[in-house]
């Protein structure tokens, strides 16, 4: 498991966490089978897990969505259906199909079992119809929040790395762009210059970046940190006037990137830099 994040979010005054993994929510069953049982809401879980409906759901679940869901392991449980000695835990469950839909967590703190949305709103209809209503509601608002929310950091990094562009290619068409190229040679000029600063910082050129990032959409400056981007604007400041200074490209290259290296270093740590990280 991987880049793990945990959130809160209330339903009918119950607080109910949301695990985030690899961009991935989940939402917690314990805090919601305490609704039922608050002293053993494992105990809940489990029973809600030992029945037929719940069993087939989660398996068609996972045989959706998981390639390596073991049904060999699956059908078997099937077979043990309504039986006296039939028990099921997200633990068993887990360990025996290969599930990923369902997960458990260890610790005091920010323990007990977490579910895929889908299942988890299943469980949620299990405890009360009208609870589910209410968790829906306010998941969906985390998500709308969440998105607000990446979308102005979205134009805070767009509008970070447009500082100084404008400068930087004006000082590419001062210098650079003669008025006997064509067209095309005019635009590879621009490309050119703009890997010029790709390389100082990011260490590729922009199609290196794609050819390496094909599922991704934009551009590599669209997923730079803050503290990229900053660099990356006084490295356009700079380098407009190595230009207008004839300054021969090779050399510039090497300047920027000893310039890149050297602020990332001091803005790293700096309090308003991470203020803005965290906006």
């Amino acid at each position: 498991m991987k880049n793990e994040i945990s959130t809160i979010i209330n339903v009918k005054d119950s607080k109910i966490g949301i695990l985030r993994i690899d961009n991935i929510d989940y939402i917690s069953l314990t805090d919601m089978a305490k609704l039922k049982n608050s002293d053993a809401p494992a105990d809940v879980i489990k029973i809600w897990m030992r029945t037929r409906t719940t069993l087939n759901f989660l398996g068609l679940w996972e045989k959706l969505y998981n390639v390596n869901f073991k049904l060999v392991s699956f059908n078997q449980f099937k077979k043990e259906f309504g039986l006296n000695h039939f028990t099921m835990s997200p633990k068993k469950w887990i360990a025996n199909t290969d599930a990923i839909g369902l997960i458990s967590k260890s610790g005091k703190y920010g323990g007990g079992t977490f579910a895929h949305p889908d299942i988890a709103f299943e469980f949620a209809s299990w405890i009360d119809p009208s609870f589910k209503l209410y968790l829906i509601k306010e998941f969906e608002r985390l998500k709308t929040n969440e998105a607000y929310q990446q979308n102005i950091e979205w134009n805070v990094r767009r509008l970070i790395s447009k500082t100084n562009y404008t400068i930087h290619t004006d000082a590419i068409k001062d210098k650079l762009i003669l008025p006997i190229l064509t067209k095309e040679q005019i635009n590879y000029t621009y490309a050119s210059e703009a890997d010029v600063l790709n390389i100082a910082l990011f260490g590729m050129t922009a199609s290196e970046w794609r050819e390496r990032n094909k599922d991704k959409k934009g551009n590599m400056r669209d997923y730079a940190t803050i503290e990229q981007l900053i660099v990356l604007s006084n490295m356009e400041s700079s380098n407009s006037i190595m230009i207008r200074d004839n300054i021969p490209q090779r050399e510039r290259l090497k300047k920027l990137n000893e310039n890149a290296i050297t602020q990332l270093k001091s803005i790293r740590n700096n309090a308003s830099i991470k203020k803005l990280n965290d906006f």
